[in-house]
Parts: C-alpha cells; sequence; structure tokens
C-alpha cells in the first residue's frame, strides 16, 4: 500500500502544472501558444515568473524523489517516472502539459546528484555548440536536440555515477513527450521551418 500512495503521490505532484495555473491566474491559456514550462513561461510572460514556474516545477521533482526514497527506495525509479509523466499529462489539465525536464531536474538532485552534474555540465557545452554551428541547418528546437545528446551519454555515464534506472525511466516519458509534441507540430521527420 505504501508502494501505491509514493507512486500515486508522484503522479498528483507532476500534475500540478504551475505554469498553466500561473497563465490561469492571469485569465490566459499559455498552452495555445507555447510550453507552460521554464522557458515557455520566459517567452510569454518574462524572467520572473520563468524563474518561478521552474523552481516549483522543480520542486514537485525533489519532492515526489524523496518520498520514494523514504518511503519506498526501491521505487524510486518509478516515483521519477511518474512525476515527468504527471507533468507531461497532467490529471488536472485534460493531460497537456509541459515536457519533464524541470520534474526530471528535481527527482535526479534527490536520486543521482553525481548524474545531474555531469548532465548539466554536457547540457551547457552542448546548448551553444548547437546554436552557434547547426541549429539554423536543423531547424529543431535547442531542447529536443540536447535531449538526444546528453541522455544517452549520461545513461552511460550512470553507470558508475548511479541513477541507471531512474535515468532511463525519465529518458523514456520526457522521449514520448518529445514524439507527441513533434508529431503534433509535424515536424517529426522534417526539416522545422
Amino acid at each position: 500500500m505504501t508502494v501505491f500512495l509514493v507512486l500515486l503521490a508522484a503522479y498528483l505532484l507532476g500534475s500540478v502544472v504551475f505554469g498553466v495555473i500561473y497563465s490561469h491566474l492571469r485569465g490566459d491559456e499559455v498552452r495555445g501558444r507555447d510550453m507552460p514550462g521554464g522557458s515557455g513561461m520566459f517567452r510569454q510572460y518574462g524572467l520572473a515568473p520563468a524563474l518561478i514556474i521552474s523552481a516549483l516545477d522543480i520542486l514537485k521533482g525533489v519532492l515526489a524523489a524523496f518520498l520514494a526514497v523514504r518511503f519506498a527506495p526501491e521505487w524510486a525509479w518509478a516515483a521519477m517516472f511518474l512525476v515527468i509523466i504527471g507533468h507531461c499529462y497532467p490529471v488536472f489539465f485534460r493531460f497537456s502539459g509541459g515536457g519533464g525536464i524541470a520534474p526530471m531536474l528535481g527527482a535526479l538532485l534527490i536520486i543521482a546528484p553525481k548524474t545531474l552534474l555531469l548532465m548539466i555540465l554536457l547540457s551547457l557545452i552542448v546548448m551553444p555548440l548547437y546554436k552557434a554551428t547547426i541549429q539554423k541547418k536543423v531547424g529543431l528546437n535547442v531542447i529536443p536536440f540536447m535531449s538526444a545528446v546528453v541522455l544517452p551519454i549520461s545513461v552511460v555515464a550512470s553507470l558508475w555515477l548511479g541513477g541507471t534506472l531512474a535515468l532511463i525511466a525519465a529518458t523514456l516519458g520526457m522521449g514520448a513527450r518529445s514524439v507527441q509534441l513533434l508529431i503534433e507540430d509535424g515536424k517529426l521527420g522534417k526539416k522545422a521551418a
């Protein structure tokens, strides 16, 4: 019963999509124009809302992972998966949410901090290189490209640094959402405009 409650809590925590809540408080619906995560909040509402939303989304990943590590440690990987799935497919917002990056970062902070540090370092290298070199040719947003490069390297490194199962679960959850978004945008298999 404890495992079920921890996993349910992880999904429900993920389903509290703070970007959607913020946009609704403003009498708006961000999902019609952008994603409800930190970068979408920055583009639509500015720096302060983006920082607050990002912090809250990271914190829900931290809380889900903390509950799992405390009460069902062998299921921490599943809690990480479910907090991400909740963020991507929130029960409270018609199963239309964000991309899952912030809750993944929060959960990894608890489950595999060394792997998280490697991911951040790789991202800080890959992101500017991609933007400066091939983004205009490829036409793909930096986040999917960065994820496609950083996540596989991080999964391999996690065999030594820890959190392999959690990172694989996170990759599957975020990967499914990324593919869905690319299909919806009509960009899968095509060069983005």
